[in-house]
Protein backbone atom coordinates (compact mmCIF):
# COMPACT_ATOMS: atom_id res chain seq x y z
CA UNK A 1 0.00 0.00 0.00
CA UNK A 2 2.73 2.43 0.03
CA UNK A 3 3.90 2.22 -3.19
CA UNK A 4 0.40 3.29 -4.18
CA UNK A 5 0.67 6.64 -2.63
CA UNK A 6 3.44 8.17 -4.48
CA UNK A 7 1.63 7.35 -7.73
CA UNK A 8 -1.36 9.15 -6.33
CA UNK A 9 0.83 12.10 -6.39
CA UNK A 10 2.18 12.39 -9.49
CA UNK A 11 -0.90 11.87 -10.80
CA UNK A 12 -2.51 14.77 -9.65
CA UNK A 13 0.65 16.93 -10.64
CA UNK A 14 -0.07 16.01 -14.26
CA UNK A 15 -3.86 16.24 -13.94
CA UNK A 16 -3.00 19.99 -12.41
CA UNK A 17 -0.26 20.75 -14.98
CA UNK A 18 -2.77 19.88 -18.08
CA UNK A 19 -5.44 22.12 -16.20
CA UNK A 20 -2.68 25.13 -16.45
CA UNK A 21 -2.13 23.95 -20.03
CA UNK A 22 -5.79 23.87 -21.18
CA UNK A 23 -6.36 27.20 -19.25
CA UNK A 24 -3.33 29.61 -21.83
CA UNK A 25 -4.80 27.75 -24.98
CA UNK A 26 -8.12 29.48 -24.15
CA UNK A 27 -6.47 32.99 -23.68
CA UNK A 28 -6.65 35.24 -26.68
CA UNK A 29 -2.84 36.48 -28.42
CA UNK A 30 -2.21 40.69 -26.79
CA UNK A 31 -2.88 43.21 -29.95
CA UNK A 32 -0.03 44.70 -31.49
CA UNK A 33 0.54 49.07 -31.20
CA UNK A 34 -1.52 51.19 -33.76
CA UNK A 35 0.29 53.05 -35.87
CA UNK A 36 0.55 57.30 -35.16
CA UNK A 37 -1.49 59.43 -37.61
CA UNK A 38 0.47 61.83 -39.98
CA UNK A 39 2.15 64.72 -38.92
CA UNK A 40 0.13 68.21 -39.72
CA UNK A 41 1.51 70.66 -41.52
CA UNK A 42 0.08 73.91 -43.14
CA UNK A 43 0.57 74.55 -46.47
CA UNK A 44 -0.09 76.92 -49.25
CA UNK A 45 -0.11 78.45 -52.66
CA UNK A 46 2.68 80.68 -53.93
CA UNK A 47 1.35 83.67 -54.47
CA UNK A 48 1.15 85.57 -57.88
CA UNK A 49 2.55 88.71 -58.20
CA UNK A 50 4.17 91.46 -60.69
CA UNK A 51 7.47 91.66 -59.86
CA UNK A 52 10.05 94.37 -61.44
CA UNK A 53 13.91 92.76 -61.05
CA UNK A 54 16.31 94.99 -59.41
CA UNK A 55 19.91 96.33 -59.16
CA UNK A 56 21.18 96.90 -55.96
CA UNK A 57 24.62 99.35 -54.90
CA UNK A 58 25.61 101.19 -52.45
CA UNK A 59 26.08 104.82 -52.67
CA UNK A 60 26.35 108.08 -50.04
CA UNK A 61 23.82 111.17 -49.62
CA UNK A 62 25.05 114.24 -51.16
CA UNK A 63 23.18 117.45 -51.21
CA UNK A 64 21.68 119.31 -53.68
CA UNK A 65 23.33 122.43 -52.42
CA UNK A 66 26.69 123.06 -50.24
CA UNK A 67 27.40 126.78 -49.87
CA UNK A 68 30.27 127.83 -47.97
CA UNK A 69 30.21 131.62 -46.17
CA UNK A 70 32.26 134.00 -47.04
CA UNK A 71 32.26 137.69 -46.75
CA UNK A 72 32.66 140.01 -49.55
CA UNK A 73 34.60 142.53 -47.47
CA UNK A 74 36.87 143.12 -45.09
CA UNK A 75 35.81 144.07 -41.66
CA UNK A 76 35.74 142.88 -38.21
CA UNK A 77 32.78 140.48 -36.81
CA UNK A 78 30.25 142.38 -34.20
CA UNK A 79 27.53 139.82 -34.45
CA UNK A 80 26.58 135.95 -34.80
CA UNK A 81 22.60 135.26 -35.50
CA UNK A 82 22.37 131.82 -35.20
CA UNK A 83 22.99 128.46 -33.12
CA UNK A 84 25.88 126.36 -34.37
CA UNK A 85 23.98 122.95 -36.40
CA UNK A 86 20.77 124.65 -36.54
CA UNK A 87 18.43 124.54 -39.91
CA UNK A 88 17.97 128.15 -41.43
CA UNK A 89 15.76 129.12 -43.95
CA UNK A 90 16.82 131.12 -47.37
CA UNK A 91 17.51 134.89 -46.49
CA UNK A 92 18.05 134.08 -42.95
CA UNK A 93 20.90 137.20 -41.34
CA UNK A 94 24.02 135.02 -39.86
CA UNK A 95 26.56 137.16 -39.45
CA UNK A 96 27.13 141.04 -39.31
CA UNK A 97 30.44 142.80 -39.71
CA UNK A 98 30.82 146.41 -37.94
CA UNK A 99 28.94 148.87 -40.35
CA UNK A 100 30.26 151.95 -39.18
CA UNK A 101 33.09 152.10 -41.68
CA UNK A 102 31.11 151.25 -44.65
CA UNK A 103 28.16 153.63 -43.31
CA UNK A 104 30.80 156.56 -43.39
CA UNK A 105 32.24 155.63 -47.39
CA UNK A 106 28.44 155.97 -47.88
CA UNK A 107 27.39 159.05 -46.75
CA UNK A 108 31.38 160.27 -48.26
CA UNK A 109 29.95 159.25 -51.44
CA UNK A 110 26.76 160.47 -51.50
CA UNK A 111 28.16 164.40 -50.82
CA UNK A 112 30.90 163.58 -53.82
CA UNK A 113 27.72 162.80 -55.81
CA UNK A 114 25.66 166.02 -54.19
CA UNK A 115 28.84 167.90 -55.65
CA UNK A 116 29.42 166.86 -58.87
CA UNK A 117 25.31 167.52 -60.01
CA UNK A 118 26.20 170.77 -58.81
CA UNK A 119 29.25 171.20 -60.97
CA UNK A 120 26.69 169.69 -63.73
CA UNK A 121 24.12 172.28 -63.13
CA UNK A 122 26.79 175.12 -63.37
CA UNK A 123 28.42 173.81 -66.62
CA UNK A 124 24.59 173.23 -68.27
CA UNK A 125 23.92 176.96 -66.98
CA UNK A 126 27.11 178.31 -68.30
CA UNK A 127 26.50 175.91 -71.89
CA UNK A 128 23.31 177.89 -72.52
CA UNK A 129 24.67 181.46 -71.43
CA UNK A 130 27.37 180.72 -74.07
CA UNK A 131 24.99 179.60 -76.62
CA UNK A 132 23.52 183.12 -76.95
CA UNK A 133 26.81 184.90 -76.37
CA UNK A 134 28.49 182.85 -79.80
CA UNK A 135 25.59 183.82 -81.45
CA UNK A 136 25.99 187.83 -81.16
CA UNK A 137 30.42 187.07 -81.26
CA UNK A 138 30.98 188.44 -77.93
CA UNK A 139 32.61 184.85 -77.01
CA UNK A 140 34.84 182.79 -79.32
CA UNK A 141 33.82 179.87 -80.71
CA UNK A 142 37.09 177.65 -79.06
CA UNK A 143 35.22 179.47 -75.03
CA UNK A 144 31.85 177.73 -76.41
CA UNK A 145 33.03 174.59 -76.87
CA UNK A 146 35.46 174.63 -73.56
CA UNK A 147 31.81 175.01 -71.90
CA UNK A 148 30.55 172.18 -74.03
CA UNK A 149 33.10 170.16 -72.72
CA UNK A 150 32.46 171.02 -69.58
CA UNK A 151 29.35 169.84 -69.03
CA UNK A 152 30.51 166.99 -70.75
CA UNK A 153 32.64 166.22 -68.17
CA UNK A 154 30.10 167.28 -64.90
CA UNK A 155 27.76 164.66 -66.90
CA UNK A 156 30.80 161.69 -66.58
CA UNK A 157 31.73 163.23 -62.80
CA UNK A 158 27.77 162.63 -61.75
CA UNK A 159 27.88 159.28 -63.56
CA UNK A 160 30.85 158.38 -61.91
CA UNK A 161 29.99 159.67 -58.20
CA UNK A 162 26.42 157.75 -58.45
CA UNK A 163 28.07 154.36 -59.34
CA UNK A 164 30.58 154.86 -55.90
CA UNK A 165 26.97 155.27 -54.13
CA UNK A 166 25.72 152.14 -55.41
CA UNK A 167 29.05 150.75 -54.79
CA UNK A 168 29.17 152.48 -51.38
CA UNK A 169 25.86 150.80 -50.60
CA UNK A 170 26.12 147.57 -51.51
CA UNK A 171 29.72 147.15 -49.56
CA UNK A 172 26.86 148.54 -46.64
CA UNK A 173 24.98 145.49 -47.64
CA UNK A 174 27.78 142.96 -47.76
CA UNK A 175 28.45 143.58 -43.79
CA UNK A 176 25.59 141.28 -43.30
CA UNK A 177 25.65 138.14 -44.68
CA UNK A 178 22.11 136.00 -45.36
CA UNK A 179 21.77 132.13 -45.85
CA UNK A 180 21.88 131.71 -49.75
CA UNK A 181 20.10 128.40 -49.65
CA UNK A 182 18.29 126.73 -47.02
CA UNK A 183 19.27 123.69 -45.23
CA UNK A 184 21.62 122.99 -41.67
CA UNK A 185 24.46 124.77 -41.30
CA UNK A 186 27.76 123.74 -39.90
CA UNK A 187 29.61 125.34 -36.77
CA UNK A 188 30.86 129.21 -36.70
CA UNK A 189 34.38 128.96 -37.68
CA UNK A 190 35.33 132.53 -36.15
CA UNK A 191 34.15 134.39 -33.37
CA UNK A 192 32.96 137.72 -32.53
CA UNK A 193 35.98 140.56 -32.69
CA UNK A 194 38.43 138.78 -35.38
CA UNK A 195 39.34 139.88 -38.51
CA UNK A 196 36.88 139.18 -41.92
CA UNK A 197 39.18 139.31 -45.05
CA UNK A 198 36.71 139.44 -47.78
CA UNK A 199 38.72 140.84 -50.83
CA UNK A 200 37.10 138.73 -53.82
CA UNK A 201 40.20 138.61 -55.17
CA UNK A 202 42.45 137.29 -52.65
CA UNK A 203 42.31 134.87 -49.57
CA UNK A 204 38.63 134.95 -47.92
CA UNK A 205 37.71 133.67 -44.38
CA UNK A 206 35.71 131.03 -44.41
CA UNK A 207 32.44 131.58 -41.92
CA UNK A 208 30.68 128.42 -42.12
CA UNK A 209 28.70 125.94 -44.17
CA UNK A 210 25.50 125.11 -45.04
CA UNK A 211 24.22 121.87 -46.57
CA UNK A 212 21.06 121.83 -48.10
CA UNK A 213 18.85 118.90 -46.72
CA UNK A 214 15.30 118.44 -48.68
CA UNK A 215 15.48 117.18 -51.00
CA UNK A 216 18.54 115.20 -50.70
CA UNK A 217 20.44 113.84 -53.35
CA UNK A 218 22.34 109.76 -53.50
CA UNK A 219 25.10 109.03 -55.86
CA UNK A 220 26.64 105.58 -56.44
CA UNK A 221 27.96 104.01 -59.58
CA UNK A 222 26.97 101.45 -61.91
CA UNK A 223 28.78 98.88 -63.60
CA UNK A 224 28.75 98.78 -67.66
CA UNK A 225 26.23 95.67 -67.89
CA UNK A 226 24.23 97.51 -65.26
CA UNK A 227 23.94 100.51 -67.44
CA UNK A 228 23.40 98.44 -70.48
CA UNK A 229 20.17 96.93 -68.83
CA UNK A 230 19.21 100.38 -68.03
CA UNK A 231 19.70 101.73 -71.12
CA UNK A 232 16.86 98.96 -72.75
CA UNK A 233 14.67 99.65 -70.37
CA UNK A 234 14.36 103.32 -70.78
CA UNK A 235 14.53 103.11 -74.75
CA UNK A 236 11.55 101.07 -74.37
CA UNK A 237 9.65 103.78 -72.52
CA UNK A 238 9.71 106.98 -75.02
CA UNK A 239 8.90 110.24 -73.92
CA UNK A 240 11.31 109.40 -70.99
CA UNK A 241 14.46 111.81 -70.20
CA UNK A 242 18.51 110.95 -69.51
CA UNK A 243 17.50 109.60 -66.12
CA UNK A 244 14.23 108.32 -66.93
CA UNK A 245 12.60 109.52 -63.62
CA UNK A 246 13.07 105.34 -62.82
CA UNK A 247 11.49 104.87 -59.33
CA UNK A 248 13.94 103.93 -57.09
CA UNK A 249 13.86 102.44 -53.15
CA UNK A 250 16.55 102.71 -50.70
CA UNK A 251 17.78 101.54 -46.98
CA UNK A 252 19.82 102.62 -44.28
CA UNK A 253 22.51 100.46 -42.99
CA UNK A 254 20.62 99.58 -39.76
CA UNK A 255 17.22 98.93 -42.20
CA UNK A 256 16.13 95.43 -43.58
CA UNK A 257 13.65 96.56 -46.37
CA UNK A 258 13.47 99.07 -48.71
CA UNK A 259 11.32 101.42 -47.53
CA UNK A 260 12.27 104.92 -48.72
CA UNK A 261 11.19 105.82 -52.05
CA UNK A 262 12.92 108.18 -54.57
CA UNK A 263 13.52 108.81 -58.62
CA UNK A 264 16.90 108.67 -60.89
CA UNK A 265 17.39 112.31 -61.94
CA UNK A 266 20.92 111.99 -63.46
CA UNK A 267 22.97 109.57 -65.33
CA UNK A 268 26.62 110.52 -66.02
CA UNK A 269 27.63 111.00 -69.64
CA UNK A 270 30.52 108.60 -69.95
CA UNK A 271 32.04 105.91 -68.43
CA UNK A 272 34.76 106.00 -65.92
CA UNK A 273 38.30 104.68 -68.28
CA UNK A 274 40.00 104.07 -64.69
CA UNK A 275 37.24 101.83 -63.13
CA UNK A 276 35.07 100.65 -65.89
CA UNK A 277 31.81 102.17 -64.11
CA UNK A 278 29.24 105.17 -64.24
CA UNK A 279 27.97 107.71 -61.99
CA UNK A 280 23.97 107.82 -61.41
CA UNK A 281 22.15 109.87 -58.86
CA UNK A 282 18.87 109.61 -57.35
CA UNK A 283 16.72 112.15 -55.41
CA UNK A 284 14.40 111.69 -51.89
CA UNK A 285 12.51 113.40 -50.12
CA UNK A 286 13.49 114.50 -46.64
CA UNK A 287 11.18 116.48 -44.51
CA UNK A 288 12.40 115.01 -41.66
CA UNK A 289 16.36 115.23 -41.79
CA UNK A 290 16.87 111.75 -41.83
CA UNK A 291 19.08 111.52 -44.69
CA UNK A 292 22.43 113.49 -43.93
CA UNK A 293 25.04 114.16 -46.75
CA UNK A 294 28.19 111.84 -46.23
CA UNK A 295 25.71 109.09 -45.17
CA UNK A 296 25.87 105.79 -46.55
CA UNK A 297 23.34 103.59 -48.10
CA UNK A 298 21.87 100.65 -50.50
CA UNK A 299 19.22 101.43 -52.97
CA UNK A 300 17.29 99.56 -55.34
CA UNK A 301 17.02 100.32 -59.33
CA UNK A 302 14.85 98.62 -61.31
CA UNK A 303 17.11 96.43 -64.20
CA UNK A 304 13.94 95.15 -66.21
CA UNK A 305 9.72 95.68 -66.69
CA UNK A 306 8.21 93.79 -64.44
CA UNK A 307 6.92 90.55 -65.04
CA UNK A 308 4.69 88.01 -63.22
CA UNK A 309 6.49 85.62 -60.76
CA UNK A 310 5.92 83.34 -57.72
CA UNK A 311 6.18 83.96 -54.24
CA UNK A 312 6.63 81.91 -51.45
CA UNK A 313 7.28 83.14 -47.38
CA UNK A 314 11.27 83.13 -46.88
CA UNK A 315 10.99 80.75 -44.09
CA UNK A 316 9.77 77.76 -46.43
CA UNK A 317 13.43 77.77 -48.45
CA UNK A 318 15.12 75.26 -47.10
CA UNK A 319 19.46 74.47 -48.12
CA UNK A 320 20.98 71.47 -49.18
CA UNK A 321 24.44 72.46 -49.44
CA UNK A 322 24.99 75.22 -52.17
CA UNK A 323 21.07 74.27 -53.60
CA UNK A 324 18.15 75.68 -52.14
CA UNK A 325 14.85 74.05 -52.35
CA UNK A 326 11.12 73.96 -51.15
CA UNK A 327 8.55 70.72 -49.88
CA UNK A 328 5.51 70.40 -51.57
CA UNK A 329 2.48 67.84 -50.83
CA UNK A 330 1.47 66.19 -53.60
CA UNK A 331 -2.02 64.62 -54.75
CA UNK A 332 -0.97 61.79 -51.95
CA UNK A 333 -0.62 64.14 -49.43
CA UNK A 334 3.59 62.53 -49.75
CA UNK A 335 6.26 65.47 -48.97
CA UNK A 336 8.24 65.92 -51.88
CA UNK A 337 11.83 67.97 -51.98
CA UNK A 338 11.88 70.69 -55.05
CA UNK A 339 14.70 72.51 -55.79
CA UNK A 340 13.97 76.12 -56.84
CA UNK A 341 16.42 79.30 -57.93
CA UNK A 342 15.40 82.52 -55.83
CA UNK A 343 15.24 86.11 -56.23
CA UNK A 344 14.93 89.09 -54.19
CA UNK A 345 12.75 89.61 -51.13
CA UNK A 346 9.44 91.33 -51.99
CA UNK A 347 7.31 92.53 -49.44
CA UNK A 348 8.22 89.93 -47.08
CA UNK A 349 7.58 87.15 -49.96
CA UNK A 350 11.36 85.56 -51.75
CA UNK A 351 10.44 85.55 -55.31
CA UNK A 352 11.13 81.42 -57.18
CA UNK A 353 12.75 82.83 -60.33
CA UNK A 354 12.54 78.34 -61.11
CA UNK A 355 11.77 75.35 -59.60
CA UNK A 356 7.61 75.95 -58.84
CA UNK A 357 4.89 75.86 -60.37
CA UNK A 358 2.04 77.71 -59.21
CA UNK A 359 -0.36 75.29 -58.18
CA UNK A 360 2.00 73.03 -55.77
CA UNK A 361 1.07 73.02 -51.98
CA UNK A 362 4.47 74.20 -50.59
CA UNK A 363 4.83 73.30 -46.65
CA UNK A 364 5.03 77.23 -45.16
CA UNK A 365 4.75 75.60 -41.42
CA UNK A 366 5.79 72.40 -39.67
CA UNK A 367 8.76 72.03 -41.24
CA UNK A 368 10.06 69.92 -38.71
CA UNK A 369 7.40 67.66 -38.95
CA UNK A 370 7.57 66.58 -42.59
CA UNK A 371 10.02 64.58 -44.25
CA UNK A 372 10.62 63.93 -48.07
CA UNK A 373 8.49 60.52 -48.69
CA UNK A 374 6.56 60.68 -45.82
CA UNK A 375 2.80 60.99 -45.90
CA UNK A 376 1.27 63.98 -43.76
CA UNK A 377 -1.62 65.68 -43.30
CA UNK A 378 -2.08 69.15 -44.79
CA UNK A 379 -3.78 71.96 -43.96
CA UNK A 380 -4.24 74.74 -46.54
CA UNK A 381 -3.60 78.39 -45.77
CA UNK A 382 -2.16 81.38 -47.51
CA UNK A 383 1.67 83.51 -47.58
CA UNK A 384 0.36 86.44 -45.87
CA UNK A 385 -1.01 84.26 -43.04
CA UNK A 386 2.59 82.16 -42.88
CA UNK A 387 4.48 85.27 -42.56
CA UNK A 388 1.83 87.07 -39.64
CA UNK A 389 2.48 83.48 -37.92
CA UNK A 390 6.57 83.97 -38.05
CA UNK A 391 6.25 87.31 -36.60
CA UNK A 392 3.78 87.26 -33.61
CA UNK A 393 6.33 86.24 -30.71
CA UNK A 394 5.23 82.96 -28.60
CA UNK A 395 4.08 83.81 -25.80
Amino acid sequence: MPAARPRAHVAALCASLALGLAGCEGESPRAAPAAPPPPQVSVARPVAKMVTDHDEYVGRFVAVDAVEIRARVSGYLSTIHFTDGQFVKQGDLLFTLDRRPFQVDLEQAKANLAQAKANLAFAVTDLARGKDLVGRNVISQQTFDQRTQAKSVAEANVAAQEAAVKQAALNLEFTELRAPVSGRIGDRRVSVGNLVMGNLTGTTTLLATIQSTDPIRFEFTADEGSYLRYVRLVGSRPGINNAGQVPVKLKLLDEQIFSHEGRMDFVDNAIDNSSGTIRARAVFANPRGTFTPGMFGRIQVASGPPAEALLVPDAAIGTEQVRKFVLVVDDQNVVRPKYVTLGPLVDGLRVVNSGLEGGDRVVVNGLMRARPGIKVTPELTTAAAAIERETVPSR
